[in-house]
């Protein structure tokens, strides 16, 4: 077995982790992350990112400004049956893929120094004598002072550690499933439109080489009414939105199959389990239509680190950093994730996706408020 101590250990390569792992072994910190996947690889996600993460981004060394990235200032929302709602977005955004910020972020990781263990996926984290014991495939064994939990929506050591989320039954908040694929589609660089159906949304925006995401959410039930068959779900029931046909009967297809994932959960997470600070969607993730995830996920990680600085510095104990942590994110976060449930119970029938659209439409004071209840300030 081979035996390594680091300060800090990532278990996850997302943005989260790897944000988190910049940020550790920028200040100085040796730092493992852990990844099951090889860069670079797609992910199940809408692509959208608010501008509130920028700056942030930056500093990492994304040279976000010279990418050539479509800027998104718009959003379009409409009803099941085509009705539509427009606006401004207060801070807007900028599209890009997962394939290519998670790369970008990878390789700036290793210029930093971070030892990233791709194609290895951790079986097991156990606490003891005040240091994280990490085994992963290829019996790697690896211990570190502080970990981190960034593995996304689900995870194994989510059902090992039988964290609450992973033991409650199907229901409305945790049986969703989410299905991308990247399209050529003749659609307006500025805007972000999300296309409500039956049990469902789908969001489309433009992100870099004249592509689009088009990526939606909807119920395993409904998925399972339709034999399992994601073509014969999207023609039955997404087709019945009119925008959504003419998106999926013109465009051309980039995937030979779409990415999909299931069993997500938009139920409350810790975002302390075991002494590992939880980051990103391990930490709760909040509803796609409110367009914010990815920023969140960077925001929580840039939290995690100015706790675990101050941890390794021998200013506050173990036990400080765990109770700043989950101040600071429920501070930052908490209000989103209740403003996201919300809307996912409107936008999750047909009825009350047409009487939010309807009002939206007509008091779009209210509209702005909610939008900008979903997203926060530039960190």
């Amino acid at each position: 077995m081979n035996d390594n101590r680091y300060d800090i250990a990532v278990i996850g390569g997302g943005l989260a982790g790897l944000s988190l792992a910049i940020q550790c072994a920028g200040a100085g910190y040796s730092v493992v992350l852990l990844e099951k996947e090889q860069y670079p690889f797609h992910k199940v996600c809408g692509e959208y990112i608010s501008l509130e993460s920028r700056g942030f981004l930056e500093r990492l060394g994304v040279p976000v400004g010279n990418m050539n990235l479509p800027q998104i200032r718009r959003l379009l929302l409409s009803d099941p049956h085509g009705q539509a709602y427009t606006a401004d977005l207060p801070l807007g955004g900028f599209g890009i893929s997962r394939y290519l910020l998670d790369n970008a972020l990878y390789e700036i990781a290793q210029k930093k120094g971070v030892h990233v263990l791709t194609q290895t996926k951790v079986q097991d984290v156990q606490f003891r004598n005040n240091r994280f014991v990490i085994n992963a495939d290829q019996g790697r064994r690896i211990t570190a002072f502080i970990a981190a939990g960034a593995f996304g929506k689900r995870s194994n050591l989510d059902v090992k550690w039988k964290r609450p989320f992973v033991q409650q039954p199907p229901g409305k908040l945790n049986n969703y499933i989410g299905i991308k694929y990247h399209i050529q589609y003749d659609h307006p660089e500025e805007l972000i439109a999300l296309h409500n159906f039956d049990d469902g949304y789908c969001g489309i925006a433009r992100i870099e080489d004249d592509k689009c995401c088009l990526c939606y959410l909807t119920t395993a039930a409904n998925l399972q009414k339709h034999n399992n068959s994601i073509p014969h779900m999207e023609q039955e029931i997404l087709y019945r939105n009119p925008h959504l046909k003419k998106i999926f009967t013109e465009a051309t297809f980039l995937y030979e199959q779409p990415l999909a994932i299931s069993q997500i959960s938009f139920s409350k997470k810790a975002a302390v389990e075991g002494h590992i600070l939880m980051v990103g969607d391990a930490a709760g993730m909040i509803t796609p239509l409110c367009g914010n995830g990815m920023s969140m996920a960077m925001h929580a990680a840039k939290l995690a680190f100015e706790q675990i600085h101050e941890l390794l510095q021998q200013k506050i104990t173990r036990k400080e950093m765990e109770r700043c942590y989950r101040h600071h994110w429920r501070k930052h976060f908490t209000s989103r994730l209740f403003m996201g449930r919300i809307l996912q119970a409107f936008l999750g029938t047909e009825s009350r996706a047409t009487f939010l659209v309807g009002l939206m439409r007509y008091m779009p004071g209210l509209a702005k408020q909610i939008i900008r209840s979903t997203h926060g300030k530039p960190f």
